[in-house]
């Protein structure tokens, strides 16, 4: 972060109340070059094509030009180009493919308005922030849901969330401590470029497109100053124990009391309302969950208590051993796993005629990249079940490359043992600090 960026964002820190009338000026070539050196030469290019190399062939000219129609204020972002990659429930998630110049100045954009309001936000919110992560997420809620006075669980989710923020909500929530009027216009700019969807240029009043750089911090600050503000005050007249946790779109609701969690959720639809907003009804749901359920679903006769899905894992209600207190665990939600098995076997099949040194490196990179994430406490079964599918269906793959198989089991274990596949392990202690 430049000098001044970071200078606003001490302001930001010790002065809350701040508005900032001019910091423009400070999307110059020294802060532009920054966000180039950035950016991920390897992600997908926009409209134009234009690729880092590229853009690197001529950089000083680039920025200069760049820096020249930002100060004129003729710079307009082109359309973003929309991609279509698939969820876990098998349905499929647009992304917004922006121009690499866009992207520089949607990233220094960016550092401009996080360094203002992200001293604002609350320890409850983590999704794409500095410093946060899912595994902080999920420790945070480990800590409400044994910690605290947690009986029920709102497990709610918005529907399309970053598709249906208005607009003019977004500049509202900015204009609270921003009246830079330059500053304002280049970020409309950004929310009314639209994006080509097969030849077809399409734009709205509503929706910060997922895959933009800025959309996030866009997203957090109505999701903060629309809801998370709005449960505070919930918080405050409540007789109970209530908190909310936030990742993005996706929200877990911790109750003491039913009837405060249902007056809660009923507030709660009636906010969205007021923000053109809803919840996706077929994804939210208030269930018992805590230290009691056990026990209560065994007094209703019903054999356990119902589980709720959160960053992809399935959390349960369960104990440490059989003599030890309550504890919330979790393992890899069976939407993730299957969506995880099925991304594998559609590479291997692709892929298994490439040369086996690069196979087994990308593997590597596979296997490690899941255990990093779902290698948490509780959840050795199902990463190791992973590592056993990936492995099977990379004999399967391996010995399809030709009509006469290529390895037997003996053969291949061998081989496995010299590539030194990554074996499942917890990386994660969800309790440690």
């Amino acid at each position: 972060m430049s000098t001044k960026i970071a200078r606003i964002n001490q302001i930001a820190k010790e002065k809350p109340k701040e508005v900032f009338t001019s910091i423009y000026h400070l999307i110059n070539y020294e802060l532009l070059k920054e966000c180039f050196d950035k950016l991920d030469g390897n992600k997908a290019t926009g409209l134009d094509k234009v690729t880092k190399d590229m853009y690197l062939m001529n950089l000083d000219e680039n920025l200069n030009k760049l820096v020249d129609k930002l100060k004129t204020k003729s710079y307009r972002p082109s359309p973003a180009r929309k991609v279509k990659i698939p969820k876990s429930n098998g349905k499929l998630r647009g992304l917004a493919i922006a121009n690499f110049e866009d992207k520089i100045v949607q990233l220094a954009v960016k550092m401009l308005v996080e360094a203002i309001f992200e001293p604002k936000f609350t320890n409850n919110m983590f999704g794409f922030r500095p410093n946060k992560s899912c595994h902080n997420c999920l420790k945070y809620l480990t800590q409400c849901i044994e910690k605290k006075y947690t009986n029920y669980i709102l497990d709610a989710d918005i529907k399309r969330y970053f598709d249906n923020i208005n607009h003019d909500l977004i500049m509202k929530a900015l204009e609270m401590h921003i009246k830079d009027t330059n500053l304002l216009r280049l970020i409309k700019r950004f929310l009314k470029a639209g994006i080509m969807e097969n030849g077809k240029y399409i734009t709205s009043e509503y929706g910060t497109p997922q895959g933009s750089i800025l959309s996030p911090v866009l997203a957090n600050i109505v999701m903060y100053y629309g809801i998370i503000l709005y449960v505070e005050k919930i918080k405050k007249v409540s007789r109970g124990y209530i908190e909310i946790i936030n990742y993005a779109d996706d929200m877990i609701l911790c109750f003491q009391h039913k009837d405060e969690a249902e007056k809660t959720y009923k507030l709660l639809k009636k906010r969205l309302k007021q923000l053109g907003l809803e919840f996706a009804e077929d994804k939210t749901r208030l269930i018992e969950f805590g230290r009691f359920a056990s026990e209560n679903c065994r007094k209703n006769g019903k054999n356990k208590p119902d589980t709720f899905d959160f960053l992809g894992f399935t959390h349960y209600c369960s104990k440490g051993n059989k003599y030890s207190n309550f504890r919330v665990k979790r393992k890899t939600s069976k939407k993730k796993f299957k969506q995880k098995i099925q991304e594998f076997k559609v590479w291997i099949k692709e892929h298994r005629n490439e040369p086996l040194k690069e196979i087994i490196a990308t593997v590597k990179k596979k296997l490690t990249g899941h255990f990093n994430y779902y290698g948490i406490t509780d959840n050795s079964d199902m990463i190791a079940r992973y590592h056993h599918i990936v492995i099977l269906l990379l004999i399967k793959w391996l010995n399809r490359r030709s009509q006469k198989k290529s390895y037997r089991n003996k053969g291949f274990t061998t081989m496995i043992k010299f590539f030194d596949l990554p074996q499942p392990r917890i990386k994660v202690n969800i309790y440690a600090n």
